[in-house]
């Protein structure tokens, strides 16, 4: 199954991963893809409908979250602390609490620029949340 997934394009790619993260993962109200370098959603699949600026922001949220200024300075400062060599980003996976909601960030292993959103009712198992999500990239070749 892996191999089938991995043979596509990338845009099909992209979209057959929201598709499956959407469907796959416990309790998903919506998914996404963001490119880093970009700051883009470049594909999200979501239960509600919601305005485009409101997307923009998630994909600028994204890019914060993980290569904001305070960030890069803390991944930059762990490196050399523990006399790491490498352009791998130190943060991989973020988790954030809302009232209602409950959002999981992951990064690709081989394409560190990509992030994965999982939005899930706040209710969710988060074990499962983490099981299901990891699974599903681990399958596009992801983690």
């Amino acid at each position: 199954m892996a191999t089938k997934r991995m043979a596509q394009g990338f845009s099909e790619q992209v979209m057959a991963l929201v598709k499956a993260m959407r469907s796959e993962t416990p309790d998903c109200l919506a998914a996404g893809v963001v490119d880093l370098a970009t700051g883009m959603l470049l594909s999200y699949e979501t239960v509600d409908s919601h305005p485009p600026e409101v997307l923009d922001l998630l994909a600028g949220a994204t890019l914060d979250l993980f290569q904001g200024r305070t960030v890069v300075m803390i991944e930059d400062v762990f490196k050399e602390r523990r006399g790491v060599n490498t352009d791998q980003h130190y943060f991989q996976e973020i988790l954030v609490n809302s009232d209602n909601l409950t959002h999981l960030f992951i990064r690709m292993n081989e394409s560190q620029d990509v992030v994965v959103v999982a939005v899930c009712r706040k209710s969710v198992n988060v074990g499962m949340l983490f099981a299901q999500a990891r699974r599903v990239m681990k399958e596009f070749g992801g983690i």
